[in-house]
């Protein structure tokens, strides 16, 4: 177990793999915090890490949870692994941080929960998106009351991927496919905008040539009135909306994703005045009022101060273990009902 950081020290971070994103968001925003240091990575390219990250060590996964002087370790393999490791990263006495999905399995990750608050230990799981500038600035139209009764939500995350590659996201393995990985996304943002559905119908789909995975989906969550559409497809030459909202007083469009994956893998960082900003062409409308939108600046680097203050002062962590467990029990619903042909109700555990 490492030891507590002496006062005005930093947290020691190491992480667990080194793909897209942990070279890509966690690399990266962990060194924007002034509480954290990136200080060894598990992964078998030392050769980019050393590129990337001058003087951090590199080593093994079995190195790292037993290191006592990293304080905090994320997770950041593949899907299937995701439970497991943050299991063995809490019983070594770390503060946890898992790559989303945060399991397979909604018991699972209840689980985790309580092993975590029996070891007094800080477990979070890293939905980023929670933190997208059009995300807020839907959230805040809905704060505001400005559409009104909300009747229909869409959110869409589309891709023009025609080729199906060689990587476990796209293969036939458990958490491939993109419902794991962007549906991951869209049903978070669902639940933290409505909380948990009535019920979940689901169309999945494998539609590119040698597609293993799902590659296509469509899901609709009901609440009382109010319908929420889901979906992405992976040859969209042309996206739809990011967002479509339809209220009885306004409705709001919006296109384009927020720009901070992109500004991450270009090198800007948390702090710049640029980051978090997207310009006023790909701003938001309302379409009976005419009214453009300002984007509301995108903050990725909050989800780190967070669990700063968490595991420093005791403020609650960034993303709560249930309400990760809840996204995930939402997606396990959305693969039966697919299964099955039918509409899944849910009842689920609450904040």
């Amino acid at each position: 177990m490492a030891s507590a950081p002496a006062p005005g020290s930093v947290l020691r971070v190491g992480l667990l793999g080194y793909g897209l994103s942990g070279s890509r968001f966690h690399g990266p925003l962990v060194a924007a915090e002034p509480a954290f240091t990136l200080a060894a990575v598990a992964s078998r390219r030392a050769d980019v890490v050393a590129r990337d990250w001058p003087g951090v060590r590199t080593g093994t996964v079995d190195s790292l949870l037993s290191d006592p002087d990293l304080h905090v370790l994320v997770v950041c393999t593949p899907n299937d692994s995701h439970a497991s490791l943050a299991e063995q990263a809490l019983r070594a006495g770390k503060h946890v941080v898992v790559e989303k999905p945060f399991a397979l399995d909604a018991d699972e990750a209840l689980r985790l929960d309580g092993l975590a608050k029996e070891r007094g230990l800080c477990l979070t799981v890293f939905h980023n998106r929670r933190w997208d500038g059009d995300f807020l600035t839907v959230r805040q139209l809905l704060s505001q009351g400005r559409l009104g009764t909300l009747y229909s939500l869409e959110s869409h995350f589309d891709r023009f991927r025609p080729e199906v590659k060689a990587r476990w996201k796209e293969q036939d393995v458990p958490g491939g496919g993109t419902l794991w990985d962007l549906g991951s996304h869209l049903v978070d943002q669902t639940v933290q905008l409505f909380g948990v559905p009535e019920s979940v119908g689901a169309d999945l789909g494998r539609q590119r040539p040698g597609a293993q995975g799902t590659d296509w989906f469509h899901l609709v969550l009901r609440y009382g009135a109010l319908r929420v559409l889901l979906h992405s497809g992976s040859v969209v030459h042309a996206p739809w909306p990011r967002f479509v909202l339809q209220g009885d007083r306004d409705a709001y469009v919006k296109s384009g994703l927020d720009p901070q994956e992109c500004q991450l893998e270009a090198g800007l960082r948390p702090g710049h005045p640029d980051f978090g900003s997207e310009p006023p062409a790909n701003h938001g409308r309302l379409l009976t009022s005419g009214e453009t939108v300002p984007t509301a600046p995108g903050d990725y680097g909050h989800f780190y101060r967070q669990l700063a203050a968490a595991i420093l002062h005791g403020a609650p962590v960034p993303v709560s273990a249930l309400s990760a467990s809840q996204t995930v029990r939402v997606l396990q619903a959305a693969l039966q009902s697919d299964a099955e042909g039918r509409r899944i109700t849910l009842t689920l555990p609450r904040d």
